[in-house]
């Protein structure tokens, strides 16, 4: 259960639901390994590749397969609970959708890969002042910062 608080209301989202119910409106079968790999991403709470994913659900049932993995994966994207990203090495790695209220920044150590989220409230705003500057209406947006992480081995590649 993921609750999501925007100031004015309170909303519990249960992502298994609402798979589940994505699903059933578009004629799709369920099965205990969608939901098993579906548990596994949203219990880990970090940036995870579909071989994270299909390691960690194959602890919960061995006979997980990678294409499961895959179908599963872009299953959660459909329905706006996952998001597949493509950081520095293209690499598709899957975090936690916006739909259930979790936006955030990024920073990305170019040398070790490290990723860090944030959420800075004068970004946002400022944001929105830019956008609608130009007369633009956001109705999303991606942050992503490139440089060195402070692990001093990094910052040593870096001179």
């Amino acid at each position: 259960m993921v609750v999501i608080d925007n100031g004015e209301s309170v909303a519990r989202v249960d992502p298994i639901t609402t798979m589940r119910n994505y699903m059933a409106q578009h004629g799709m079968k369920n099965s205990r390994q969608r939901e098993t790999i579906a548990e596994v991403f949203f219990e880990a709470a970090r940036h995870m590749s579909v071989d994270d994913i299909l390691e960690a659900a194959r602890q919960v049932d061995s006979r997980v397969s990678q294409a499961t993995v895959y179908r599963t994966m872009k299953l959660l994207t459909e329905c706006g609970l996952a998001e597949a990203r493509h950081f520095n090495d293209g690499q598709a790695l899957y975090e936690v959708g916006d739909i259930l209220g979790h936006h955030h920044d990024h920073l990305i150590c170019i040398d070790c890969g490290k990723i860090v989220e944030f959420v800075d409230e004068r970004i946002e705003e400022l944001q929105t002042e830019i956008a609608t500057k130009y007369g633009f209406e956001l109705t999303q947006h991606r942050m992503e910062l490139y440089g060195r992480c402070g692990d001093p081995q990094c910052r040593e590649r870096g001179n």
